[in-house]
């Protein structure tokens, strides 16, 4: 095994401001995030992780080699969606190529498949981030189509893609 899963702890969260701080992760990921990206930050995001919904939240801590390197969560989604997870993910760049990411997202999805009612769970990497989508392509996820100015990162429209991972019937 590569990595690691687990649930946050408040300790982790100067690992999460460093990874959070560069910004090549930060250029993969939605708007929202403050730059730079303090301790402080990162213990309100985990005390918010901590504290969520356990059914419909699934956010853990990526270890490598006794450290945080990463993150990872899965998120319920609404409504006549409510049997569907949106995933999303980082790890910090000098970790980025090695296969640790594939392995996290291979875990969490066994792990929701396997405890939650959950039936779909789908991402929706920016088209650029080629790593991020062999990633999913090698979790097993399949590629269902580009979504066409879909978004605004950094000044620019650009397109994203759609992957989804369907559990198997039972």
């Amino acid at each position: 095994m590569l990595c690691e899963l687990k649930k946050w702890a408040l300790e982790d969260a100067g690992a999460l401001a460093l990874m959070l701080s560069d910004k090549r992760v930060q250029d993969n990921l939605r708007d929202g995030l403050p730059y730079p990206y303090t301790e402080q930050d990162g213990r309100e995001y985990i005390s918010a992780m901590l504290s969520a919904d356990e059914d419909s939240t699934f956010a853990f801590a990526i270890i490598y080699e006794g450290k945080v390197i990463g993150s990872i969560g899965a998120f319920r989604q609404g409504n006549i969606h409510r049997r569907t997870a949106e995933l999303g993910y980082y790890i910090g760049a000098d970790y980025w190529g090695n296969g640790i990411m594939t392995e996290a997202v291979k875990q969490l999805c066994a792990y929701i498949f396997e405890n939650t009612d959950i039936i779909r769970i789908f991402a929706e990497p920016f088209a650029y981030n080629k790593g991020s989508c062999r990633v999913l392509e090698k979790a097993g996820f399949r590629f269902e189509g580009v979504m066409k100015s879909n978004a605004v990162k950094n000044g620019k429209v650009i397109d994203m893609r759609l992957y989804a991972l369907v559990k198997e019937a039972e």
